[in-house]
């Protein structure tokens, strides 16, 4: 399994920002996957992840009605829409996947998860 994260950069507080998660297509149609992310110092936090159908995403409280989690099946992609962004969003964004079965009604801790993508920095200036 594959997973190739990407679309951070450097965005003033307000703005947003797309990430990508390139994945493969049994990835894209059959695990759960999630987006967690780690700011300096701090442990690696759940950001918001999708059932292995697709059906539900659940979402941090610190992002949620401010972040949207989306899937393109034809690119075999998920995407991390985030707007409003706020220097606490400054972290080092992952996307990582896992093929046991997750409800997408609560939120995974990295232990959850078994593949894991390369993180793309985010950086929210004030």
């Amino acid at each position: 399994v594959q997973l190739q994260a990407s679309g951070g950069g450097l965005v003033q507080a307000g703005d947003s920002l797309r990430l990508s998660c390139a994945t493969s297509g049994s990835t894209f149609a059959n695990y759960a996957v999630a987006w967690f992310r780690q700011a300096p110092g701090k442990e690696r936090e759940f950001v918001t992840a999708r059932s292995n159908s697709g059906g539900t995403t659940f979402y941090a409280d610190s992002v949620k009605g401010r972040f949207t989690f989306s899937g393109d099946s034809a690119k075999n992609t998920v995407y991390l829409q985030m707007n409003g962004l706020e220097p606490e969003d400054t972290a080092v964004y992952y996307c990582a996947a896992r093929a046991t079965y997750y409800s997408g009604n609560y939120a995974l801790t990295p232990d959850d998860m078994v593949y894991w993508g390369k993180g793309t920095q985010v950086t929210v200036s004030s």
